[in-house]
C-alpha cells in the first residue's frame, strides 16, 4: 500500500474524533456553531483529499494503445 493512501484516513478521524472534541466549545465563525463549521470544513476537504488520492494513484492513468 502506497504511503499517500494514509491521507484517506485523516478525514475519518477528523469526523469521528475530532467532532467530539470540539462540540464543547461556543464559538462561532462565519456565523456558523463551531461544531457545524468544522462538520462542512472537512466535508470540502474531504472533496479535496479524495482528488489528491486520484491524481496520485498511477492505476488511473488511461493506457495509450498505439
Amino acid at each position: 500500500m502506497k504511503p499517500y493512501y494514509f491521507l484517506a484516513f485523516i478525514p475519518v478521524v477528523a469526523f469521528l474524533i475530532g467532532v467530539p472534541l470540539v462540540n464543547q466549545i461556543e464559538l462561532y465563525v462565519l456565523g456558523l456553531p463551531f461544531t457545524m463549521f468544522w462538520i462542512v470544513l472537512w466535508v470540502i476537504l474531504s472533496s479535496l483529499t479524495i482528488f489528491i488520492l486520484y491524481r496520485f494513484d498511477p492505476q488511473d492513468e488511461e493506457e495509450v494503445s498505439e
